[in-house]
């Protein structure tokens, strides 16, 4: 379904959507208050889910289990932990997944997770789960958890080829897993080549867009690389200048990731995942643009 834009971009858009936000887990107080505020922030959007990021190498193992621990026994919104493969053995993974269904939390999020500090491409363990769609099978082994799983509309920065990532991502879901939330992109027209794709390869399950508000252009440019992802030079530009203007930039920044949205609305997406690095305004600001407003 395509709708048109002849009236304002954002005019009576009527909110029939669903938003998830990712959060990732805090290293200090200070960011712990932070995450907090922006939960309670993002919270009367009645989010369908939030998920917590889980570090490389199982880094942040004990932060993760504690921040989706905390908002599964505390609120009422689902909680998704990440979950990756990476440097722990299958039995470890298993071990995992059961405290967190001991813990309430019935969502997982699986990756197969970058490669650890000083690797060039991911090597599995012998005794742990060779990629994202065995993890996927482990775990509905383990409990009956709902699952995500990544997808890559650029492709896969390690993938063979397009069609390779597509496989993958077929075999991910027919392990079990529910919905696919993209890797962020910043053009509507690289999710919707990627979903048509999808669907002439015979995937029909539910792919969410991963919507990332640019807080820092810097930072994005850093995080960009490694991902895969273009960035594309009017972005450059629209950002040039506002390094000593937070409050511009921010305003920008919303502009850019809402009509982003909007236009994926008029093709008919009608989820959206934020990965807020723990900050709720420009989330926040988006949501309300589309229509989502406060309980």
């Amino acid at each position: 379904m395509s709708v048109g834009f002849d009236g304002p971009l954002y005019a009576d858009v009527p909110g029939d959507i669903a938003v998830s936000f990712e959060f990732f887990p805090p290293k200090s107080p200070a960011m712990e208050t932070t995450l907090w505020e922006s939960f309670e922030t993002l919270t009367p959007l009645q989010p369908r889910f939030v998920s917590v990021t889980y570090g490389a190498g199982g880094t942040t193992r004990e932060r993760t289990h504690a921040t989706v621990a905390k908002i599964a026994s505390e609120s009422a919104v689902p909680a998704a932990a990440h979950l990756t493969c990476v440097d722990a053995s299958r039995d470890e993974i298993d071990e995992i997944a059961r405290g967190y269904w001991e813990a309430g939390v019935r969502h997982i999020v699986a990756l197969r997770g970058d490669p650890p500090g000083g690797q060039k491409c991911f090597e599995a363990r012998p005794d742990g789960y060779a990629n994202a769609a065995e993890l996927v099978a482990g775990l509905k082994r383990v409990a009956d958890f709902e699952i995500s799983v990544g997808a890559y509309p650029e492709v896969h920065p390690e993938a063979a080829s397009l069609e390779a990532d597509l496989e993958a991502l077929r075999a991910k879901l027919g392990a079990g897993a529910s919905r696919a939330i993209t890797q962020f992109f910043f053009e509507p027209e690289t999710f919707l080549r990627f979903r048509d794709r999808a669907a002439a390869a015979g995937i029909d399950a539910e792919i969410v867009p991963g919507i990332l508000p640019v807080s820092n252009f810097g930072s994005l440019m850093r995080m960009a690389g490694p991902c895969g992802t273009a960035v594309p030079d009017w972005m450059a530009r629209l950002f040039d200048g506002l390094d000593g203007k937070p409050a511009a930039r921010q305003l920008v920044a919303a502009t850019v990731a809402a009509e982003l949205c909007r236009r994926l609305y008029g093709e008919g997406v009608r989820h959206f995942h934020f990965y807020t690095l723990n900050r709720a305004e420009l989330s926040y600001a988006i949501c309300h643009l589309l229509g989502v407003r406060a309980a």
